[in-house]
C-alpha cells in the first residue's frame, strides 16, 4: 500500500473508531478537515480522501455551512466484522466527566491486548433510552462481554429486560462505579462510606459543624456519599440538617446554568463554614460561585470533594478523594476476561470495593 493510500486508511479507520464511540451520544458532527489535521498530523488531501470514502458508504452526510455529521441509522447498521477472531469487548459509559472517561479507557486498554480485543466504545449520555438502544443493538452483533457505568442507578431502570436478555446468552457483564442493586453482576466500586467517613472526618476535626452538601439524588454513587456523610456526622455527635443539602439530577451536574441554583441555595443558609462536593463536576460549580460571591477558600469557606477527576488535585490544594479511573480500568478488564474465559455470567468473587485514596489538600481551615 503506497504512503499516501496507507495514511488515508489509518484515518478512515480513526473516523470509524469516532463514529463508533459517539453513534449513541448526542454529539453527531464529525471534526472539520482542519481539527482533522491538526489533531492527526495530515494533510488535507488525506483527510478528504478517508472523509470521502465514509460518504461513499452512507456512514456520514454533509450539510452546507454546517459541518459533516453521522449518519446514525447507517452507523447503527454496520456490523462489526464478522470474520474477525478478536474477543469483541463493549464499554459502555455515561460519557459526561471526560477526565474520568480518559482515565478509565487508559486502563482498560492497558490490559486488553490490541491484537486480540476488538475493543467498541459507547456513550449513553447518561439517558435511559440510549441505554437501551445500544444495548439492543450490540447484544445482537455477538459480542464477547460488556463494561458497563450504570445510568441513572438509583432509580428503576426500565431497560432491565435487555440485561436478561444478556443474561439468558451467557453473556459476561462487570459494572463499574454505577450498577443495579437488581441485577447480580460483579462489579468494581470504591467504598463510599469510608471514603465520605474520613472527609467528613477531616472537617469536624478541624471544628466545622455548619456543613452543606450537594448530591446527585438519581446517582448510585452520590446516594452512597450522602448516607456515608450523614453516618460520619452522626457518628462524631454533628446535627445533621435537612436543609443543608441540596439534590440535583445528574445531568444538572453537568450544565454551567447549574450555578446559579447553587449560588442561591448557599445564599439562603444561615450560616455554614464548609461544603462537601459529591463530585469533580460539582465542585468546579462551587469554586465558580464561591469566587463570584467573593468568599476565599478555605478562609471564607472550607471544601471537600468526592472523586476528583481532575489531574490537578495537589496544584488545586483540595482536600478529596482522587478519582482512581486507571486502576477501576485495569480492575474491570481483568475481571471481566476471567469471565469470558471461564465462561462465568454470575458474581463468583468478582466484585472489588476499592479503598478510596484521600488527598489531604489547604482546602479546609482550622476553626
Amino acid at each position: 500500500m503506497a504512503g499516501a493510500d496507507k495514511k488515508s486508511e489509518q484515518v478512515y479507520r480513526w473516523l470509524l473508531a469516532y463514529i463508533d464511540e459517539n453513534k449513541f451520544s448526542g454529539n453527531l458532527k464529525l471534526p472539520s478537515e482542519n481539527a482533522l489535521c491538526r489533531r492527526l498530523d495530515i494533510s488535507r488531501e488525506t483527510a478528504r480522501s478517508a472523509l470521502a470514502r465514509m460518504d461513499q458508504e452512507g456512514l456520514i452526510r454533509r450539510v452546507k455551512g454546517s459541518g459533516t455529521y453521522i449518519n446514525k441509522e447507517a452507523a447503527l447498521s454496520r456490523e462489526l466484522d464478522v470474520g474477525s477472531t478478536a474477543q469483541k469487548i463493549g464499554l459502555i459509559l455515561q460519557g459526561q466527566d471526560s477526565n474520568a472517561n480518559s482515565g478509565l479507557l487508559e486502563g482498560v486498554k492497558s490490559v486488553l491486548p490490541a491484537d486480540r480485543v476488538d475493543l467498541r466504545v459507547f456513550f449513553t449520555d447518561n439517558k435511559f433510552s440510549t441505554e437501551r438502544r445500544c444495548l439492543q443493538t450490540v447484544v445482537h452483533q455477538h459480542f464477547d462481554g460488556f463494561i458497563i457505568d450504570g445510568v441513572k442507578a438509583s432509580l428503576l431502570n426500565p431497560n432491565l429486560d435487555c440485561y436478561q436478555e444478556i443474561y439468558r446468552r451467557r453473556i459476561p457483564v462487570i459494572f463499574y462505579n454505577n450498577y443495579y442493586k437488581n441485577l447480580h453482576y460483579p462489579r468494581v466500586i470504591v467504598n463510599d462510606m469510608e471514603c465520605a467517613d474520613r472527609l467528613i472526618g477531616l472537617l469536624v476535626q478541624a471544628g466545622h459543624r455548619q456543613i452543606a452538601g450537594i448530591f446527585v439524588y438519581d446517582n448510585y454513587q452520590s446516594i452512597e456519599k450522602f448516607q456515608g456523610t450523614t453516618a460520619a456526622l452522626i457518628k462524631r455527635g454533628v446535627d445533621y440538617q435537612d436543609d443543608y443539602i441540596k439534590w440535583c439530577v445528574s445531568n444538572e451536574a453537568h450544565d454551567p446554568r447549574f450555578a446559579r441554583s447553587i449560588d442561591r441555595f448557599l445564599r439562603s443558609l444561615p450560616k455554614y463554614t464548609a461544603v462537601v462536593c459529591c463530585n469533580y463536576m460539582i465542585y468546579r460549580l462551587v469554586r465558580q460561585v464561591l469566587e463570584e460571591q467573593g468568599r476565599r477558600v478555605p478562609e471564607d469557606c472550607s471544601l471537600v470533594c468526592f472523586d476528583y477527576s481532575g489531574n490537578d488535585w495537589e496544584a488545586e490544594g483540595i482536600t478529596c478523594s482522587v478519582h482512581q479511573g486507571r486502576k477501576v480500568g485495569q480492575l474491570v478488564a481483568t475481571r471481566l476476561m476471567t469471565m469470558i474465559e471461564r465462561r462465568d455470567c454470575d458474581d463468583k468473587n468478582y466484585t472489588y470495593v476499592m479503598k478510596p485514596k484521600i488527598y489531604i489538600g489547604t482546602s479546609i481551615r482550622e476553626l
